[in-house]
């Protein structure tokens, strides 16, 4: 068995697509290193790989083969959450914003309380790489608020074409969907034919994500990261959401 391989500030990633799941007891773990060092996090999107490890591990890196993927096309809309987009819609005093605090959406989804799950893997230091990677123009968040304030949100990572998602949150019932079905239909709008879901779970099947082999999704990154007919900076609003009504 090979072993995993520990990153310096300037090692390159390795290859997924030929020196992933060194270590049959943690599929998907394709390097670790000491901290996330500048230029680390742009470098390991563009390379299919992303952060997942909480407080006092080191940064472990992972590839996972199957990767969960949304195409915006298939998200699901039920009948139930089409009802709630209507309301939203309609609700003069509810609205969905563009990179309008991203910090306040990290913080959120870092805190936020979730079934099954202790503590947060969106340390300190994950709050300051994406931050960094936001100001830079690669990250973005998506915040839904009612009356001012904030109820729920996402936040993503974005190279060319293609979109990563990171984390969601929720205040009240739905306000992440929301936030999902807004970056969909943009998505859509901006022929954005993937948004990557990183791992497999029960939510996010049930909102339209399904996994694809490693390899087939490496090959479609490859292929969308140099695309450039996506505008900048991005900027949407609530009405994008009548696509689903």
């Amino acid at each position: 068995m090979s072993q995993i391989t520990w990153l310096g500030p300037k090692d390159p990633f390795p290859n997924p697509l030929t020196q992933a799941d060194l270590d049959p007891s943690v599929p998907g773990l394709i390097a670790v290193s000491e901290g996330i060092y500048p230029g680390q996090l742009a470098r390991a999107y563009q390379t299919g790989i992303f952060p997942w490890y909480s407080d006092n591990q080191p940064v472990l890196w992972w590839s996972p083969d199957p990767r969960m993927v949304l195409n915006p096309a298939n998200f699901k809309c039920s009948d139930s959450l089409k009802k709630h987009l209507r309301h939203f819609c309609q609700d003069a005093q509810s609205e969905i914003h563009v990179d309008a605090d991203f910090s306040a959406v990290v913080r959120a989804c870092a805190t936020s309380k979730r079934k099954d799950q202790d503590g947060t893997w969106i340390t300190h230091e994950i709050m300051d790489a994406y931050t960094a990677l936001h100001e830079q123009g690669h990250a973005h968040s998506i915040s839904v608020t009612h009356q001012g304030q904030l109820i729920g949100g996402l936040y993503c990572v974005a190279f060319g074409a293609m979109v990563f998602g990171e984390s969601m949150f929720s205040y009240e019932t739905n306000a992440s969907k929301l936030a999902l079905a807004a970056l969909s239909a943009w998505c859509l709008q901006s022929q954005v034919e993937m948004i990557d879901c990183q791992q497999e779970t029960a939510h996010l099947r049930s909102l339209g994500a399904a996994p694809i082999p490693r390899k087939e999704f490496l090959e479609k990154l490859q292929t969308s990261i140099n695309q450039s007919n996506i505008e900048r900076p991005w900027t949407f609003n609530k009405n994008i959401l009548a696509c689903w009504i």
